[in-house]
């Protein structure tokens, strides 16, 4: 199989598992009575449904790594893969979402993206920057590396990438790590007043110092189009 359609395949499996998750997220949301999270009191107090949405998203993760782990040939292209399905599936679910319900009205609005190890807050378009570079990033990997010729970033850029992921990371848990010192009673009733935009660029700058190390080799290497395998097709 070529990797043009392994890449294609994992695009697929992504988009349909997006349109999923946004339709479940819509049922529950309906159900709850808050199609918009952020309003006063965003976490549910049912102790039942956060532990639900927590194995749900522990569940997410397991599905988009697994269908990384059909798709590649080694570890790199696995993770390549992985990474494609994450960020296609994340842009996708908003994308299905405002289809479905209408919202998010704008790449502005307010989300809780994520639970574990505290809430995160961001506007949509923060997590939606972070999963194109991880399209872009992965689908470079996958379809240049090869046993014969390795393609990954150097540990230099990828240290800077992981820096600004902490960085991120923290932009975005920002507001409930403060709140974590009054108790879980201020971490649920969390909602955010203004995301910081002037730490979370240079952090998103840094999480893409592997895609430009990426092109420029691949651009030293040889004159190929991004999405040309660098492994010869089977016949």
């Amino acid at each position: 199989m070529r990797e043009r359609t392994r890449w294609w395949l994992v695009v697929s499996y992504a988009a349909a598992m997006a349109w999923l998750e946004a339709a479940t997220v819509v049922y529950l949301r309906r159900l709850l009575g808050r199609i918009e999270p952020y309003q006063p009191n965003p976490m549910p107090n049912d102790v039942g449904l956060v532990l639900t949405e927590v194995t749900r998203e522990i569940a997410t993760m397991i599905m988009l790594f697994a269908v990384g782990g059909l798709a590649g040939r080694n570890w790199r292209s696995r993770l390549g893969y992985a990474l494609v399905a994450f960020g296609v599936w994340d842009i996708l679910y908003y994308v299905f979402l405002k289809l479905i319900c209408g919202w998010p009205k704008s790449l502005f609005d307010w989300d809780i993206l994520f639970l574990l190890p505290l809430p995160w807050w961001g506007p949509v378009l923060a997590p939606g920057l972070i999963a194109a570079l991880m399209v872009l990033g992965g689908t470079l990997v996958s379809q240049h590396d090869s046993e014969a010729e390795p393609f990954w970033p150097a540990r230099w850029s990828v240290g800077l990438s992981a820096l600004g992921a902490v960085l991120a990371l923290y932009v975005f848990m920002a507001d409930t790590l403060h709140a974590a010192r009054r108790g879980e009673a201020a971490i649920r009733g969390v909602l955010p007043i203004r995301f910081n935009w002037w730490l979370f660029v240079p952090a998103l700058a840094l999480m893409g110092a592997p895609i430009i190390e990426l092109g420029w080799r691949l651009r030293s290497r040889r004159d190929c189009p991004v999405f040309a395998s660098a492994n010869p097709d089977p016949p």
